[in-house]
């Protein structure tokens, strides 16, 4: 065998061998992922986010991007949810619906949920069983029912209310519940595209982007918000390694990162000067992660192949 393909084959080989061991998905969203439905297209792409850069200050931007981050993180609706790995993004890909998605005993259809559940919320589960349809967020207005004009509020009320009770997450913070509203508001269907590729980069932007929401955050003086911010960013870094099976470089590379944020955290828990040091330091070892995980992304799940593959391999559920 030639030297120069040997780590390439080995790595498709430990990748291989790492999939077939286990029972679970190699990854989470798998286990929401309806039957028969095509893994390549429900996972190896994303829906175009609509999502629609308004002229603003800077600050209502970085509002805009500490919404964005939450709506990506598990930690924001708390309990069950959480601990199944599931999000805003989980029923809204990228802000809009999920046609794939069927959880059991929340869904009827593939693309519905039942949003009072018992499985999820002790405040509004009625013992009945009537999923609805998941609304497009970068669709219509109207068809989230809920008015979006900032002066009403109206928009705020109906997001902690999805997150304390159909969720019996915690109570977000201020900042948080603005920046989702905000987030929300900014997708419009003039803005929406083509559906695209999912990139190692898409994640790691998304974790990058949650970090630098933290540090605005600590600036501000608030850390529970920045708190929330590191766990989005953390999430991303556990998805990205769910893609890397089997590819020790990466996934050496991702658990530092990851490592170096849960330091982060315990420093702004215990109010330490030099978390916003530490995050100026993590921001700058972004580029180096991530030309480590374009080299073995074509060895990855990011790859469609090798996603189909993982999608055949008999899995347990939930």
């Amino acid at each position: 065998m030639d030297r120069g393909r040997r780590p390439a084959a080995l790595a498709a080989v430990l990748a291989a061998a790492a999939l077939a061991a286990s029972d679970t998905p190699p990854l989470a969203e798998m286990r929401w992922l309806a039957p028969g439905a095509d893994a390549v297209a429900a996972l190896g792409q994303q829906p175009s986010e609509c999502f629609q850069w308004p002229t603003l200050s800077a600050g209502e931007l970085t509002s805009i991007g500490v919404g964005r981050a939450a709506f990506r993180s598990p930690l924001l609706l708390g309990g069950q949810a959480a601990r199944t790995g599931l999000s805003c993004e989980t029923c809204h890909r990228n802000g809009r619906t999920n046609p794939d998605f069927q959880f059991p005993g929340v869904s009827g259809p593939p693309g519905t949920a039942d949003v009072t559940s018992s499985l999820f919320s002790s405040h509004r589960g009625n013992g009945v069983d009537d999923p609805k349809p998941i609304p497009d967020l970068g669709g219509p207005r109207a068809a989230l029912k809920v008015d979006h004009d900032p002066r009403s509020k109206a928009l705020e009320t109906f997001i902690r209310g999805l997150i304390t009770e159909e969720f019996d997450g915690p109570e977000p913070t201020p900042a948080v519940l603005a920046g989702l509203a905000a987030y929300i508001r900014t997708l419009d269907p003039a803005a929406c595209s083509s559906p695209k590729p999912l990139r190692a980069d898409d994640y790691l932007g998304d974790a990058l982007s949650g970090v630098i929401a933290a540090h605005y955050a600590l600036e501000a003086k608030d850390p529970a918000t920045a708190l929330v911010m590191v766990a989005a960013a953390r999430a991303r870094l556990g998805r990205l390694d769910e893609r890397f099976v089997g590819l020790p470089r990466s996934l050496a590379a991702l658990r530092k990162s990851n490592a170096d944020l849960m330091r982060l955290e315990r420093m702004i828990r215990a109010s330490d000067p030099r978390a916003l040091a530490r995050i100026r330091a993590w921001t700058l070892a972004v580029d180096g992660l991530a030309v480590t995980l374009r080299r073995d992304e074509p060895r990855s799940l990011f790859n469609p192949e090798r996603l189909a593959a993982a999608a055949r391999l008999p899995r347990q559920g939930l």
